[in-house]
């Protein structure tokens, strides 16, 4: 068993939702911290494994308000400051579109011990387990990751659609659920054949997942079908066609 040492902080990844996808590692140190930072990303089911009186918040808020990234990071240095062990539990993987960049960052700065535990990715995990390979040898050789929420402050989006849409492979959006639109048009516009399989999958690994699968011409008209809504992955791209031939047999 890992414990977790006093005056450490962990960033630790919970993966795509299914308790039984943490790391060992990650299970251990999630009931030996003396106290668990989270949002509602990781899921109930793991969540409930954090001990009572242990587990804090730093999601929404009543009201709909949010702890600011900039108060999460404060209250990392003042618990390890403090001398206690402290998670700070992401949904996935730290350091893939989950802020633990920053936050390593910041902790570093202020000369605080902090260990990675990476976490089972959910761009791969929740594709895969909908029978959805990100890779494949006859249909795609990369895969691109790409955010659809970025930082609300940028005056203008760092991702290149157009240049996306000419690179082949796998894209792979993650937190794409509301832009939808926005970014299939861009695609088409670039160039994209508007018949590419697309999927959508809400809630991957977990007891309520849901998939859509369309086109990109059809999918913002199967996404409202479906019902689909955040978290999700989109998958665009050959590869997410091979559902089609997998989803029977799938356990």
């Amino acid at each position: 068993m890992t414990d977790a040492e006093p005056g450490t902080v962990y960033l630790v990844g919970s993966g795509p939702g299914d308790p039984d996808l943490l790391t060992v590692k990650a299970r251990d140190l999630l009931t030996s911290a003396d106290v668990v930072l989270h949002d509602k990303l990781p899921g109930p089911d793991i969540i409930d494994l954090i001990p009572e009186g242990r587990g804090e918040d730093v999601g929404k808020r009543a009201g709909g308000e949010r702890t600011s990234q900039a108060e999460i990071n404060e209250r990392l240095v003042e618990y390890a400051q403090a001398g206690k062990s402290v998670v700070r539990l992401k949904g996935g993987d730290p350091f893939v579109f989950g802020r633990g960049g920053e936050e390593a960052e910041y902790l570093a700065e202020h000369g605080v011990t902090f260990e990675v535990v990476p976490g089972v990715t959910s761009p791969v995990a929740a594709p895969g387990v909908a029978g959805i390979p990100v890779t494949h040898r006859d249909h795609a050789s990369s895969v691109t990751f790409v955010t659809g929420h970025e930082d609300p402050t940028k005056e203008e989006s760092s991702v290149d659609w157009a240049a996306l849409a000419e690179t082949g492979g796998t894209i792979v959006v993650l937190m794409g659920v509301g832009k939808l639109p926005e970014y299939t048009r861009e695609l088409r516009e670039a160039g994209m054949d508007p018949e590419t399989p697309v999927a959508l999958i809400s809630r991957g690994t977990r007891p309520n997942q849901k998939v859509a699968t369309g086109t990109l011409d059809t999918i913002v008209a199967a996404r409202d079908e479906a019902g689909i809504e955040p978290p999700a992955i989109t998958v665009i791209g050959d590869v997410a066609a091979v559902r089609d031939d997998l989803e029977a047999f799938l356990g």
